[in-house]
């Protein structure tokens, strides 16, 4: 291209387009083979180390041994296969947002059951919302973790791009708590502990989640917490920027590997302030009065609870939760996420977050205002460790619970509000409320959504084969995880 180039051909942007296509789907060929010799070896050394603990005999560890080789087998002939939306029976639409919509579905060879995340690609590069998804693909495949929602396979065409994950049949900590209303200090205590272990693995890893809050604290069968929605995930890679996407002839396969970073605008508040008017709202100090009686506090709750779904479905989302330095992005790390953790403690224990408002804007600045607005209203009262603790997440980032590096070893040797938390046994223990699941696709704690069609969109076939333009953004998408492959299971017609 650079000869052409040199030679004064013009390159259509058409054509520059499909060449980076075929450059980057070359490299990723050969770079992907070198990432699954790494981690067939990596399981290899696993099952040999497993073998070590186990009293087993000599002939028992061979035919261990040849299952797993089996295992291998089965898997890269699996993986060579095509998978697509036409392997999974739709059951029922579970959720629904600004790009997509969730389906539990139901994989025909093997009667598992899943979640099918769904997001449409127009949206998605209208709305620049590639690197959003990407790092969320990304992160999922990276974060094979207890604390995680467990992604099994990925996969797109022409229309959509699919994530399908395990099915987590308790709903999330945003349905509980508008079911609840508030819950006790003991079950804020269970939960807020669990969320803090969530966050602090997956900072070990190298993530800032920063998108911390209750639609995204899932619930397993058994009422324990796993994170999900990794879209706004903060880190370095050229993939995960959104401007990144703005200049495709720079590409470079390393770019579309299977990484775990991100770093995104914040665009609906963008929308509504420059730059310069974050700083000065910062320095004004915008005041807004906290509600100050029962009245005001009732209100609150009344307002919060009635708009709360709505904004989960939108695109403009809600701020409360995000931490004053994320609104200034002039610069945070991990404690953002720290900050989250205490306005939901707040949430739980008082009914609403400690800065929500009619809009986004007045929410925003409230929460750049926290000195003055975090308040705690007389009429619902709480312990002063529960006050301490809140505070303590809600403060200046340098100050922050989880700011120092030492994570969840400073809620436990700090914190008194978490004075008898097992914390190395927690998800063993039975959950503050428990779940009520009746069959292994119990959608009960999920809302419904009548008017969605079940059925998912067919892709138009090409005539020659060709992609669609600019549609190379989602190169290495694909995804599929070993243990979903290899774990068989009997089909059952539903």
């Amino acid at each position: 291209m650079s000869a052409a180039t040199e030679s004064g051909i013009r390159l259509s942007g058409h054509t520059l387009d499909k060449a980076t296509k075929a450059k980057v789907t070359l490299e990723n060929y050969y770079s992907n083979l070198i990432a699954q010799h790494i981690e067939r070896k990596q399981r290899l050394a696993k099952l040999e180390e497993t073998l070590k603990d186990e009293s087993l005999s000599e002939q028992q560890k061979q035919e261990k041994r040849q299952q797993h080789a089996q295992k291998e087998s089965e898997f890269l002939r699996l993986k060579r296969s095509r998978l697509g939306v036409e392997d999974f029976e739709p059951l029922k639409v579970i959720g629904r947002g600004a790009f997509g919509e969730v389906r539990l579905v139901q994989k025909k060879d093997t009667g598992h059951i899943y979640a099918m995340k769904i997001l449409r690609k127009a949206d998605m590069l209208e709305k620049e919302q590639v690197a959003h998804v990407r790092a969320e693909r990304d992160v999922l495949v990276e974060a094979d973790h207890q604390w995680v929602v467990k992604m099994y396979y990925s996969f797109q065409d022409p229309i959509n791009l699919y994530l399908i994950m395990e099915f987590l049949p308790g709903g999330d900590m945003m349905t509980l708590l508008m079911k609840k209303d508030t819950l006790s200090e003991e079950c804020t205590q269970f939960y807020i502990a669990e969320t803090a272990l969530a966050i602090d693995s997956i900072h070990k890893l190298g993530f800032i989640h920063r998108d911390i809050k209750p639609d995204n604290l899932l619930l397993d069968a058994r009422g324990h917490i796993k994170l999900s929605d990794f879209g706004l995930c903060t880190g370095l890679k050229k993939s995960h920027r959104t401007d990144f996407y703005r200049d495709l002839s720079q590409a470079k396969p390393s770019d579309f590997s299977e990484c775990i970073q991100i770093v995104v605008t914040l665009k609906y508040i963008s929308s509504t302030a420059s730059a310069e008017s974050r700083v000065s709202h910062l320095r004004l100090g915008f005041f807004c009065s906290p509600a100050s009686s029962p009245m005001d506090s009732k209100r609150r709750a009344e307002s919060w609870k009635r708009n709360r779904r709505a904004l989960a479905y939108s695109t403009v989302g809600t701020p409360d939760y995000i931490a004053p330095e994320v609104f200034l992005q002039t610069g945070y790390g991990p404690a953002c996420d720290w900050w989250s953790v205490g306005v939901i403690m707040y949430e739980m224990l008082i009914g609403y977050p400690p800065f929500c408002s009619e809009n986004p804007q007045e929410t925003y600045r409230k929460v750049m205002n926290w000195r003055e607005t975090l308040s705690f209203p007389a009429e619902v009262p709480i312990s002063e460790e529960a006050r301490d603790a809140i505070t303590r997440f809600c403060c200046e980032s340098d100050r922050r619970l989880g700011s120092s590096g030492r994570g969840i070893d400073e809620l436990r040797s700090t914190i008194a509000f978490f004075r008898g938390v097992d914390w190395e046994h927690i998800r063993e223990r039975p959950a503050a409320i428990p779940v009520q699941v009746k069959s292994i696709d119990d959608t009960s704690n999920f809302d419904d959504f009548p008017d969605v069609k079940l059925e998912i969109p067919s892709a138009p076939i090409s005539q020659d084969g060709e992609v669609i333009y600019k549609d190379w953004v989602f190169i290495n998408y694909t995804f599929k995880r070993f243990e979903g492959l290899t774990q068989r299971g009997i089909a059952t017609k539903k």
